[in-house]
């Protein structure tokens, strides 16, 4: 695939997109409380976004039946929202959104403690946000994704946890994915340089135990294969001549 470079406007657009994308995230971390179910969190999420004139990128892309990847605990991505889902104490609760807005896409995402969370996890929730940030400030022009990469692996790793390899972050446009493709784990070949105009979904997903995982037999939700919890944050950038703005970082 080609990687295609945005124009000023189509990244203000992009921001717009992705400023619709935080407001929600924002508004489920004040909504989310032991007791509510996946589906009551999906519902507000999609009602929000058009309410904004947005659609959810995520309901029908590929078969997926929600608005929100809702996914709890050992649960890594891709979680179905769900009426029998019920948050309890001490989850912590990985919510990943997406919406169309006026052709362009906004993706980020964000892992919530609820109510009272064991400090291992709380741990895993702070390092994978700072791997995270740690990404971000490598995508500047020159660098190549593998820096991006790379600088994810080893703030987790040093910590003692694990990035998921099979699940990777992406390109983002007027096409949910585009390339390029960006792991959150250092490779070995030559990966695409960082130039101005590209626009990226950078999100690791991190475990507290082992890097490997599973699809369950619904085709969607992923879990990690020994069962222990994970976490999961994302930010839509752009690349700039500068510093990397953050389009999903909410606005005040």
């Amino acid at each position: 695939m080609t990687i295609i470079l945005k124009s000023p406007r189509e990244i203000e657009l992009l921001r717009e997109a992705n400023q619709i994308v935080a407001k929600t995230l924002a508004l489920l971390a004040e909504k989310i409380e032991v007791g509510c179910t996946t589906f009551a969190l999906d519902a507000l999420a999609e009602k929000f976004c058009r309410n904004c004139g947005a659609e959810p990128a995520f309901k029908g892309y590929r078969g997926f039946p929600g608005s929100l990847c809702v996914s709890i605990n050992e649960q890594v991505v891709h979680g179905i929202p769900s009426k029998k889902v019920v948050v309890r104490d001490g989850d912590i609760v990985s919510i990943d959104f997406g919406v169309k807005y006026k052709g362009y896409y906004g993706d980020a995402a964000v892992s919530i403690p609820v109510g009272e969370v064991a400090e291992e996890r709380l741990t895993l929730l702070e390092v994978t946000r700072t791997a995270l940030y740690k990404g971000i400030a490598q995508a500047i022009p020159g660098n190549r994704i593998n820096d991006i990469s790379q600088a994810v692996q080893e703030h987790v790793e040093k910590h003692g946890f694990s990035v998921v390899r099979q699940f990777v972050g992406h390109g983002i446009g007027s096409q949910l994915h585009e390339a390029p493709e960006i792991p959150n784990y250092a490779r070995s070949e030559r990966t695409p340089k960082l130039m101005a105009g590209m626009v990226l979904a950078i999100e690791p997903m991190v475990n507290l135990g082992t890097h490997a995982v599973d699809v369950l037999r619904d085709g969607w939700t992923v879990v990690t294969r020994d069962r222990k919890v994970s976490a999961h944050f994302e930010h839509s950038i752009a690349v700039t001549d500068g510093e990397p703005i953050i389009l999903s970082e909410l606005s005040v």
